[in-house]
């Protein structure tokens, strides 16, 4: 009896047994089930940062010329998209029709989005956008502004190739494309419409190529706006879109220069053709017939980093003096047309008294050939002053001197140490326009009797905030007049041209040391004759319901009167009749409008124009949402891009998968020909760091105060504006970013540290659960076995 009940109590302790066991073994299989899920969410994600680090490089790995942008993996960037831009020209008559290709190449592993900041005319017509995938073209559809980024942010989420091209100025637009594929290439077209340009008989045309880094100054004193209705104000900055302009830019002193550019022209003049020149470029030129020529660069391309400008003229006796066109489009006509008055006889009888104030730019920016450039426009222009005549010289960087205390008589000693000081002028530091041209319009003193106060500004116009400059001078003019002398390879001619036409002077630009003579030569002319003034458009017969420009501008030697008119009916009959008078003789001329030529986008001209007269009317309206809707209405009406309006291209189909992750890379620029890095961003300018102000100099903290305030004493600046500047960073080659780099390259055999850690914890916790079920089993057996043989008397 007493063994049997001991045989039952170690039955039952081996039931516990088993049952412990199969707690441990249960517990032991939860554990692992736990764990291989564990390895599972490990290798997703693992697999996910790959897909995330598919469209990034370590610095060893890339191909010799590639450009890097930190990313915020350490010790991964991206690799830039790569860009080559095809140009094609065509010019029939006055208005030249433009197709800028541009092929987006992506040469990295991941899925990328592009963004290319890039200068067109300031006053194209700019109308159309086409993305190229594969054989497909998909046409671009004008939005307003802020509707086309919404479309294309969402297609950009999606996975579908989608474009966005935008104005940030008349002249600079940003092309934004998305969800370009690992290895491959994006073709988007842009399609514009300009006037050709004419002064004294030569017709000219120009393509930009790089837009120029940019000064974008704080303000000193802060502007508020009370436009709410509220009592309340919100600062305004004084560069509007400041992160939109902004690119990284190339040291040419450590990187190839970039962006290929190949470009043809077809000339068809409308008249027998003379010279035929191209001024900064080497061309071939063939001759079609004795009125068109077909030009292209030579070789295959050239990088963008200059203007590129063509000139023509008549051959002699045969230079046009007017011409009417026309088109029709939705039951209405619209002209374009020019005529150039005649010099009165006695224009340079009576030379008028002037007092002329020279502002010369002395910036960084203005280094190396522009610099060289302007001295040499300057003292020729201070040499031809009369002896009847005053004058005063002004330089600026991101400080400011008067020469001369006032206007002084231009004696030839005044003038000889004048011409003196301005030949020994150096180019250095920020570009502070603005105090530099209020000191020239406000703190001259009053206008003599009889005499004519004119301002002479020479600059490369490389500043972010011309709205400041447009209002001062605006503002402020007088009676002044304010004449522009574009300088160097890529000037801001947008800024040129608006800052003239506000101040009813001229814009002459001059792009090489070779065009000084001819072309001051052409100031000359324009500021010693009268101008042509009060001029007026009417129709006779017939009825116009817009003209423009409105008001028309005042005309000096050589420069025709050019405007656009919409005309209510279809091919209506009539006479155009144009108006003015220089000094106090009437001119007019009539022109019969049955008689006008056809022409090809005139609509638009006249609508780029409108959209011009809508903009420079901005200081006069109070009511800022109404101008939009203006400018709004007509760009959507004949498909234009315009502050308020942009193209937007999508591709139905989603091309870039869900779970890949989408990169984005700002394109960087050349630095212009002939600028000098240094002097421009910095000797020391920091590697690119993924911020937003690459590619221009603003007053920053991204290098702290101190540092900021040492690099601008360094040059000589003043403590007030060495402590608002800073140099911006600047992209830097894949090799350079090599040699600086820590990281270390592991072979691509090494086992992966998410499947090492995985493996580890693994073996972990089943040694674990082991040891544990091994501890459990060993002391139930143990206390089994004791029990028994206390029992049994053992």
């Amino acid at each position: 009896m007493f063994v049997e009940d001991e045989l039952a109590i170690g039955r039952m302790r081996m039931r516990r047994i088993s049952i412990s066991f199969l707690v441990a073994a249960t517990a032991f299989v939860a554990c692992l089930a736990a764990m291989l899920g564990l390895a599972s969410a490990a290798r997703a994600e693992a697999q996910q940062a790959a897909g995330q680090l598919a469209a990034l490089v370590r610095p060893n790995d890339v191909n010799s010329g590639s450009l890097l942008f930190p990313s915020k993996e350490p010790g991964f960037y991206v690799e830039a998209p790569r860009l080559k831009t095809d140009v094609t020209i065509d010019v029939s008559g006055p208005i030249a029709r433009v197709k800028v290709t541009q092929r987006f190449q992506n040469p990295s592993q991941g899925w990328v989005e592009g963004t290319y900041v890039f200068p067109l005319p300031e006053n194209s017509a700019v109308d159309a956008l086409k993305m190229q995938i594969g054989e497909r073209f998909i046409e671009g559809q004008i939005k307003p502004r802020q509707e086309a980024r919404e479309i294309y942010e969402q297609a950009k989420a999606e996975g579908k190739k989608t474009a966005l091209l935008e104005q940030q100025r008349p002249n600079i637009f940003t092309n934004q494309v998305a969800n370009i594929g690992p290895g491959e290439e994006i073709i988007v077209q842009i399609e514009y419409q300009q006037t050709v340009h004419q002064s004294g008989g030569e017709f000219s045309l120009r393509f930009p190529m790089v837009v120029a880094p940019r000064y974008n100054p704080a303000p000193i004193v802060q502007t508020v706006e009370f436009n709410n209705g509220a009592g309340f104000a919100t600062p305004r900055d004084p560069v509007e879109n400041r992160e939109k302009i902004e690119a990284s830019v190339l040291d040419p002193s450590e990187n190839a220069k970039i962006n290929p550019v190949s470009l043809t022209v077809n000339l068809k003049a409308g008249f027998p053709l003379g010279d035929v020149n191209s001024s900064f470029h080497a061309v071939d030129i063939r001759q079609d017939s004795d009125q068109a020529r077909t030009m292209s660069l030579k070789g295959d391309a050239v990088p963008a980093d200059k203007d590129f400008e063509l000139t023509w003229k008549a051959a002699l006796g045969k230079t046009p003096s007017a011409g009417l066109f026309r088109e029709v489009k939705d039951g209405k006509t619209y002209l374009l047309a020019f005529v150039t008055p005649p010099t009165a006889p006695d224009a340079a009888a009576a030379p008028t008294k002037r007092e002329v104030v020279f502002v010369i730019d002395n910036s960084g920016s203005m280094s190396g050939q522009s610099i060289e450039q302007a001295r040499q426009s300057l003292a020729l222009a201070i040499s031809r002053l009369s002896k009847d005549d005053r004058f005063n010289v002004i330089r600026f960087d991101d400080t400011m001197t008067d020469y001369f205390n006032g206007l002084v008589a231009a004696s030839p000693d005044n003038r000889e140490k004048a011409i003196t000081y301005v030949r020994g002028l150096s180019a250095d530091g920020g570009t502070e326009m603005l105090p530099a041209l209020e000191d020239a319009l406000r703190n001259q003193g009053p206008v003599a009797s009889g005499a004519l106060r004119q301002v002479v500004f020479l600059t490369d116009g490389a500043i972010g905030n011309e709205q400041q400059l447009f209002q001062e001078i605006s503002a402020n003019r007088g009676d002044a007049r304010v004449f522009t002398v574009g300088i160097g390879s890529a000037p801001n001619t947008y800024f040129m041209t608006k800052a003239a036409e506000i101040g009813r002077g001229t814009f002459t630009a001059i792009g090489s040391t070779d065009q000084v003579a001819s072309r001051m030569g052409e100031l000359f002319a324009k500021l010693q004759n009268p101008a042509m003034t009060d001029i007026a458009a009417t129709f006779e017969g017939t009825q116009a319901e817009d003209i423009t420009p409105n008001p028309m501008p005042d005309l000096y030697s050589g420069e025709p009167v050019v405007l656009t008119a919409e005309l209510p009916r279809d091919k209506p009959a009539g006479k155009l009749q144009i108006v003015g008078k220089t000094g106090d003789q009437p001119w007019r001329v009539e022109m019969d409008i049955a008689h006008a030529a056809d022409g090809n986008g005139i609509s638009k001209l006249w609508a780029r124009r409108k959209i011009d007269d809508f903009e420079a009317r901005a200081y006069q309206r109070q009511d800022p949402a109404a101008l939009d809707k203006d400018i709004e209405t007509v760009a959507l009406a004949h498909h234009l891009v315009s502050r308020v309006t942009s193209l937007v291209a999508v591709d139905v189909t989603p091309s870039r998968p869900a779970n890949e992750p989408l990169g984005a890379a700002k394109l960087p620029l050349n630095l212009p020909d002939g600028w000098d890095f240094g002097k421009v961003l910095g000797e020391n300018a920091a590697p690119l760091g993924g911020g937003q102000d690459h590619g221009s100099i603003t007053p920053t903290e991204s290098a702290g105060p101190q540092q900021a305030a040492a690099v601008i004493r360094g040059r000589g600046a003043s403590p007030e504006i060495a402590n608002l500047m800073a140099a911006a960073p600047t992209a830097k080659a894949a090799t350079m970013i090599a040699q600086k780099t820590s990281t270390v390259n592991l072979p691509q055999t090494a086992t992966r540290a998410d499947e090492q850690i995985t493996r580890g914890l693994t073996m972990l916790l089943l040694a674990l659960a082991a040891a544990i079920g091994l501890a459990v089993w060993r002391r139930r057996l143990k206390g089994v076995f004791t029990t028994g043989g206390r029992r049994n008397g053992l």
